[in-house]
């Protein structure tokens, strides 16, 4: 059955073409797609992401068992509050989930996991969490509200209370505070996203999420769909779970080795198999592909390099750059970057021409250099 957020109605009030999203019945936009994406570039947007699944770690051991968990080092949470981006591994090395950690305190750590990997990844974590003590609890009596672009901050530091604003205020980037509205809205706010955008996640007790959400319009803050979502951080080079990386893809193949610490002395899952890669070179790589000439670059196309074969992960037509744009897997190798031609992707049987370059595409709201030719 497919699952609804506490938004489905507000949606659909608002005009919002709905699709299924991996269960969930989910706003693709709510007109304009590509007006969406623009208008996060340019102002501020928001976005339903209640579909993510919070989940609360308590316990003694917390840390300890976090530190077991994920490939990332919960040692650099050092401050309540702080918060950290990583991969969760399976004993093969490769992606279970990619999730963000929030220190609240010694004995309470938050998790926020991916929506379509919600199942697995809860047996997982309590599966793991059994030899810690550590109780694993689901909070679906939450929403969250992403709320992205240049004015983000300023819209939501807006709305909340006056006593609450200047700690929220602070907030450098990967760190969150709690905080209330005006209106009285509770809320928990991290200057976290996926849009390579200045702005905030928003975590509010679900029978909330809606007054929030109508305290966001009124402030002028206007909805955005997953379309505009998946342009925008495919633009800032930001992975997506299932397409970019899955079971089978360890960090280093999703171009994701800066989430992965190999500190002395603690014995992550899947570490093993990292250590060997790092030693010896992962047998694949992730790169970043433009198009010149008109066309999509598509998830699943052949892409044909001098190392050998390898496919489109998540590729798009960019709004900002106004070009196509892509992830590619292929075999590791060195593969020069700006020169179009020594990788080829085949479309229809044609073999298309394309330029390697680094990502992320697009940062604050402008193309890196060499994007664009």
């Amino acid at each position: 059955m497919t699952q609804k957020t506490i938004l489905n109605d507000t949606h659909r009030a608002l005009g919002a073409k709905m699709v299924d999203f991996g269960g969930w019945d989910m706003p693709i936009h709510y007109g304009s797609q590509i007006e969406e994406h623009h208008l996060v570039r340019s102002d501020a947007g928001m976005f339903d992401v209640s579909h993510m699944t919070v989940v609360d770690l308590k316990g003694a051991r917390v840390r300890e068992f976090l530190r077991r968990l994920v490939a990332n080092s919960v040692d650099k949470l050092k401050v309540p509050g702080k918060a950290l981006y990583t991969c969760m591994l399976n004993p093969r090395g490769g992606v279970i989930d990619d999730l963000i950690i929030y220190f609240r305190d010694e004995d309470f750590f938050r998790l926020v996991v991916n929506a379509a990997t919600r199942d697995k990844d809860l047996a997982w974590i309590s599966e793991q969490a059994k030899a810690f003590d550590v109780s694993v609890t689901e909070r679906p009596d939450f929403g969250m509200i992403a709320v992205q672009g240049p004015t983000a901050r300023d819209k939501v530091l807006g709305l909340l209370r006056e006593e609450d604003r200047a700690a929220v205020a602070k907030l450098g980037k990967f760190a969150a505070a709690q905080a209330r509205t005006q209106g009285g809205t509770d809320v928990f706010v991290a200057r976290t996203g996926y849009t390579g955008e200045d702005g905030f996640e928003v975590v509010v007790p679900e029978d909330q999420t809606v007054a929030f959400w109508n305290e966001l319009l009124a402030a002028g803050v206007k909805p955005a769909g997953l379309g505009a979502r998946d342009t925008l951080r495919l633009e800032a080079g930001m992975n997506l779970y299932g397409q970019d990386m899955d079971d089978d893809v360890t960090p280093y193949e999703a171009a994701l080795a800066w989430t992965v610490a190999l500190d002395e002395g603690r014995d992550f899952i899947g570490r093993d198999v990292l250590q060997a890669q790092k030693a010896a070179g992962a047998p694949r790589q992730m790169i970043g592909l433009v198009m010149d000439e008109k066309g999509v670059l598509r998830h699943g196309q052949k892409v044909l390099t001098d190392n050998g074969e390898g496919e489109i992960l998540s590729g798009t037509f960019s709004p900002t750059l106004g070009k196509a744009i892509a992830f590619a897997r292929v075999p590791a190798g060195e593969i020069p970057l700006g020169t179009a031609g020594n990788v080829r992707v085949d479309i229809r049987g044609k073999e298309v021409p394309v330029r390697v370059v680094k990502f992320p595409f697009v940062r604050d709201g402008k193309a890196q250099d060499g994007v664009l030719g």
